[in-house]
């Protein structure tokens, strides 16, 4: 039976964000404490918004999944790249 946890844990998200830090070489990164009980975490690069992370709990098993938003409108054009 998988559960979503929406508990938020500072200790933990201390750790996920020194993972994340680590994980794409940036020390802008950083965890925002949900603003509503049971939602998920807010992660930023520097004061952008760029998702929230869920925590998954599956017959004793822990994974986070990172959900990334990225609107049309901030992609630049092909001639651009």
């Amino acid at each position: 039976m998988r559960r979503r946890r929406g508990t938020y844990d500072p200790e933990r998200s201390i750790r996920l964000q020194t993972y994340l830090r680590k994980l794409f070489a940036n020390d802008k990164i950083s965890i925002v404490a949900p603003k509503k009980k049971g939602a998920p975490v807010e992660i930023l690069v520097g004061q952008e918004f760029i998702g929230v992370v869920h925590r998954d709990e599956d017959e004793g098993e822990v994974s986070y999944a990172l959900q990334i938003s990225i609107l049309e409108e901030d992609l630049p054009t092909v001639g651009a790249v």
